[in-house]
């Protein structure tokens, strides 16, 4: 049989049907990483509402998939990463918000939005850009007793605000909480969780956020300009707790916050719960290292950099990005108040909108988007995925009116009127650093004096396992000789860590470390180590899915550079070892592989 060509393939546009006709969102196209093709079903009565039970009617086996195209013949040719349709993930109307599952002691009766009595308004950027004020955000350390006295007041404001104000800061804390606890599923899959962690929606969503955050601040405080702070965590002088967050007679203060690291104290951006014993210059260092690994090595590319796709039906949780696992994940848990049951509030997604010092955090988070794009303005370019780009979503704005959102809205932040203040990146120069004795190649065996000093693994010999102890496994290559740097540039080697499962409310983290002979010698700045996936707690039962599921996820670990410093890139395998540091014995791991990425 010939090869069909791509437009024999696409299915004919879809059709708008009444009396709740299921649309199918998979057409033709295979998706290894979904178990379940969901059904898009539209049930939108005369009063605007929808059924609350997925379509399980007509769910699709993947093999069912399978077969049906093997009738077309073996010599067919298909596009797996094609589909028939498009499906981004779009939040429904705020009505459809359902009950969160809280944890045990939660401060907070519901995630969900004031319901608006109107129809939500497509998002218009500036109609006159030079009209239209440009906003600076400041670094929090940097700021002057003015600015601090200026946001003290808007944020009084918001408090002041009744929680049935969208405006109010209980509101705008809410945000958070319903679209990472579960409240909302995405338009058309009633009963499927839509989560903006873990995938390509993380960056935007949170842009989003912040953007409305801001303008409401503005209007309260009666001045345009005014710009949200960020956490300069990146760099020395930002490594501390802002002094403005930590006046306990401010409205930016939390009383709910890991009182260990109050200032002088520095942060550790790659924190698993215990307490590192570095000097300042120490700590510094590594931070610089780690900001290093995780915007340079492991983000080479678009699709490393945001984190993997994530489309209108699939489950949640399809594979982080290399900056929301690290630094985003131990920033919030090292703000997060051990003493509180669940690590209230930064500790927690459904409570970290709580805390004043979440905005400055997530400011840092975008300008990590903005800096990465100056880095490499050629390679270095947003996706240009027609479902990353019209994936959308809701909130209100200052007015406070309802208005719906794209990713595509805010691609450009000179377009949506702010900037950051310019600073340095030192860790532009902190590449990690091979470690002393510590690397080993793939078929070297651990030596004695190795495991008394903390490097002792045991062998994985079959998989899934469970993270209790060091864990290594041997993983071929997909190529076994040195690549040129076009070659390197066309395909990136990839680490994938697949079948990661934790339960919802751990917190969780574990490191991969690449030939380390002793991974208790490699610190935080160490070649050796690969890279670490981070779970922030956070709870759901929206739409029957219930917390006893957990996350099932994907980590992606770019290896370029690494292979490289390790003198490892004509090496046929390598030796790739998982070290628990965070909720041992809670993680699973499905699989460990290399393969190459556009």
């Amino acid at each position: 049989m010939a090869s069909l060509s791509q437009s024999q393939l696409i299915a004919a546009p879809s059709t708008t049907f009444s009396l709740c006709s299921p649309r199918t969102s998979s057409g033709l196209t295979i998706r290894p990483r979904r178990s379940t093709v969901h059904q898009r079903v539209s049930c939108a009565s005369s009063r605007g509402e929808r059924s609350s039970e997925p379509d399980t009617s007509r769910q699709h086996d993947r093999r069912d998939v399978l077969l049906g195209l093997g009738a077309l013949g073996a010599g067919a040719t298909f596009m797996p990463a094609r589909r028939a349709r498009a499906d981004p993930v779009a939040t429904p109307n705020v009505s459809t918000c359902g009950q969160a599952d809280l944890p045990p002691g939660a401060n907070v009766s519901t995630c969900c939005p004031p319901p608006s009595n109107a129809l939500p308004v497509d998002f218009a950027p500036a109609a006159s850009l030079s009209s239209t004020p440009l906003r600076t955000r400041p670094a929090a350390h940097s700021v002057t007793a003015d600015y601090v006295a200026k946001f003290n007041a808007g944020i009084a404001a918001m408090k002041a605000l009744p929680a049935s104000d969208p405006r109010s800061f209980a509101a705008q804390a809410a945000v958070h909480c319903a679209y990472c606890d579960g409240s909302y599923s995405p338009e058309g899959f009633p009963g499927v969780e839509l989560q903006v962690h873990n995938s390509w929606l993380f960056f935007p969503f949170h842009r989003c956020y912040l953007y409305f955050f801001e303008r409401i601040l503005g209007s309260l405080v009666g001045d345009p300009t005014f710009a949200i702070p960020f956490w300069n965590w990146d760099a020395p002088d930002g490594m501390r707790l802002p002094a403005m967050y930590a006046d306990q007679s401010s409205q930016l203060f939390d009383p709910r916050r890991d009182a260990r690291h109050a200032p002088p104290k520095l942060i550790d951006l790659d924190y698993n719960g215990t307490e590192p014993r570095f000097t300042d210059s120490q700590q510094i260092d590594h931070n610089l290292r780690v900001m290093y690994r995780q915007m340079v090595s492991l983000s080479p590319t678009p699709s490393l950099f945001f984190g993997s796709p994530y489309r209108a039906g699939d489950d949640p949780n399809q594979g982080p990005s290399p900056v929301e696992n690290i630094p985003h994940g131990p920033v919030h848990i090292w703000c997060g108040d051990p003493k509180q049951p669940s690590f209230e509030d930064m500790g927690n997604f459904y409570s970290a909108g709580n805390d004043p010092l979440f905005y400055a955090h997530h400011a840092n988070i975008d300008r990590m988007w903005s800096v990465w794009k100056g880095l490499d303005a050629r390679r270095h370019t947003d996706l240009t995925d027609p479902d990353w780009l019209n994936a959308s979503f809701l909130f209100y704005d200052e007015t406070p009116k309802l208005v719906r959102i794209r990713v595509r809205d805010v691609l450009d932040t000179g377009a949506l009127r702010y900037q950051y203040q310019d600073v340095p990146l030192p860790w532009k120069a902190a590449r990690p650093t091979v470690t002393a004795t510590a690397t080993r190649r793939a078929d070297s065996l651990v030596t004695p004096a190795a495991k008394a000093a903390g490097g002792a693994t045991k062998k994985a010999s079959k998989f899934p396992v469970t993270l209790d102890e060091a864990t290594s496994v041997t993983v071929r290559r997909p190529v076994g000789s040195k690549r040129s740097k076009a070659e390197k540039e066309s395909k990136v080697e990839v680490l994938v860590i697949d079948g990661i499962e934790v339960g919802r409310d751990v917190a969780a983290k574990f490191d991969v470390f690449v030939n380390a002979e002793d991974h208790g010698a490699v610190g935080s700045g160490g070649r050796e180590l690969a890279g670490s996936f981070v779970n922030v707690p956070h709870r759901h039962a929206h739409g029957g899915h219930g917390k006893e599921r957990g996350i099932k996820t994907t980590l992606r670990l770019a290896l370029n550079e690494q292979l490289e410093d390790l003198k490892a890139e004509g090496d046929e395998s390598v030796e790739v070892i998982l070290v628990p540091r965070q909720g041992k014995g809670n993680v699973k791991i499905g699989g460990v592989r290399i393969e190459l990425m556009h």
